[in-house]
């Protein structure tokens, strides 16, 4: 009961972040600027979303053929077709209940290969550390091609007028408010948890101790530079979906890979804050693409654009997978 409970408070919290983000996306509407996105949608190069559609399914299929390499060690290899069922029908339950889609994932594959569930839940959690690192190199690699972005998002969240030893100083105070926040947050929830220093500490050491065992399980697969080769494609094709989609209005277009990794790092932010990334998925790119110069109307419009069509993708991919499954899985009935 008391895991149920925690289940619905997790879905309606994680829910309640992307309203309110679509709330603070679609607050400054009126009927002229509802007016000039409706034009821009329908000014929209529509074609595009055709090579859209085949890079972010194809970014999926990758994922799955990267997952099959971590069963692997186990002695277990699954069809390509039915992790890649897997995959899809995962990212479907995850759209309505965050997290699942993962529990559902394991139950999908171990139902049709014969594995078991709770082996592959090991592989998910293994996956995801891999891809938050891979995450923090993507914001690496965005902020080392864009030194000055960092300053400027600041600037453009807390202060985007006055002089640029303002700005320095509002930069400045901002980045110590945000660190005594976190201190505030750690100190209160050590107090009602009753932890010590000693806890938190041996909290920090575990998790570094999962990274580095994420990092040398990649050392030991049998097919390191192939798994290696996959999670760069993952990410470029992820990057590649952003990039097309410069081209969909013609307001974006002037936009290259620099501006591409910086929407893939707030992307990734915004699919991780809410199911399915509703509503935190676009503000932040909308906010991202503001700080390139682009007008409101139209930095909205690309985001939602954006968003809608990988939630397609999800959807579309997610159901026919579905139903897909049974049919290709007749011979090895479960």
């Amino acid at each position: 009961m008391k895991k149920n409970f925690r289940t619905i408070f997790q879905y309606l919290l994680f829910l309640g972040v992307g309203l309110f983000f679509a709330w603070l996306s679609l607050k400054n509407l009126d009927q002229e600027k509802s007016a000039q996105i409706k034009q821009a949608f329908r000014d929209a190069r529509h074609w595009l979303a055709i090579p859209v559609f085949i890079i972010l399914l194809s970014s999926h299929l990758v994922r799955a053929l990267r997952w099959r390499l971590l069963m692997e060690p186990m002695g277990y290899q699954p069809t390509r077709k039915n992790a890649f069922f897997a995959v899809m029908i995962g990212y479907l339950v995850n759209m309505g209940v965050p997290r699942m889609g993962e529990i559902v994932k394991c139950t999908v594959l171990a139902r049709y290969e014969k594995i078991p569930a709770d082996k592959l839940i090991g592989t998910i959690i293994l996956e995801r550390m891999i891809d938050a690192l891979t995450l923090l190199v993507v914001f690496g690699i965005t902020l080392v091609i864009q030194p000055h972005l960092y300053e400027q998002i600041l600037s453009t969240f807390f202060s985007s007028t006055g002089n640029p030893e303002e700005k320095k100083m509002s930069t400045l105070l901002f980045t110590l408010l945000i660190f005594g926040a976190v201190v505030l947050i750690t100190g209160l929830w050590m107090l009602i948890k009753k932890k010590t220093v000693r806890d938190l500490q041996a909290i920090f050491i575990r998790i570094w101790k999962s990274v580095i065992q994420g990092i040398s399980t990649i050392q030991h697969l049998k097919k390191r530079k192939e798994f290696i080769v996959y999670t760069v494609l993952l990410w470029g094709l992820y990057l590649a979906g952003g990039y097309i989609g410069f081209m969909a209005f013609r307001e974006t277009e002037i936009y290259g890979v620099k501006e591409a990794f910086t929407i893939l790092s707030a992307g990734s932010i915004g699919m991780i804050a809410s199911p399915g990334g509703i509503g935190a998925y676009a503000y932040l790119i909308e906010k991202t693409m503001e700080l390139y110069g682009l007008n409101f109307t139209i930095a909205l419009a690309f985001g939602w654009i954006l968003w809608l069509a990988q939630t397609t993708v999800i959807l579309i991919g997610g159901i026919v997978c579905f139903l897909a499954l049974p049919y290709f899985n007749k011979k090895n009935k479960p």
